[in-house]
């Protein structure tokens, strides 16, 4: 299971294992008070991408396409199957520090997530049925 969940926000038991999806360290937080199990700054939008987005809603969908082109061609692509499976077996929270829950980079990678964890149940139930 995968959940979203905004970096001011309390820790709860539910949370599992704990993911900041930021290249920057959300702005008024200090590390210490930040519950984390791992920063994935890596497989964040680029500076340019995020630059350019700026929280323009209209560039939303562009937004993720760039985005999840960066993700394919990024060398940190690999941090992002390990976090699928993980989150194939485990609670994984991604944390982020943007105030639109809706549309920002966490939000696409809970998707990209999503379809890396689906397309590896679909592959193993094919496997096991031509066994």
């Amino acid at each position: 299971m995968i959940k979203l969940k905004r970096a001011r926000e309390p820790i709860s038991r539910g949370d599992g294992y704990r993911v900041l999806v930021e290249r920057l360290w959300p702005r008024g937080i200090r590390k210490e008070d930040l519950t984390l199990d791992e920063w994935l700054k890596d497989i964040a939008p680029s500076t340019e991408l995020r630059k350019w987005f700026s929280h323009d809603l209209e560039r939303w969908r562009e937004f993720e396409r760039r985005y999840r082109q960066e993700l394919k061609g990024n060398p940190a692509y690999q941090q992002l199957h390990a976090l699928a499976a993980r989150a194939s077996s485990q609670t994984v929270t991604l944390v982020f520090s943007s105030h639109d829950a809706e549309h920002n980079n966490a939000v696409t990678l809970k998707h990209e997530l999503e379809r890396l964890i689906e397309g590896h149940l679909s592959r193993s139930g094919a496997e096991q049925s031509q066994s």
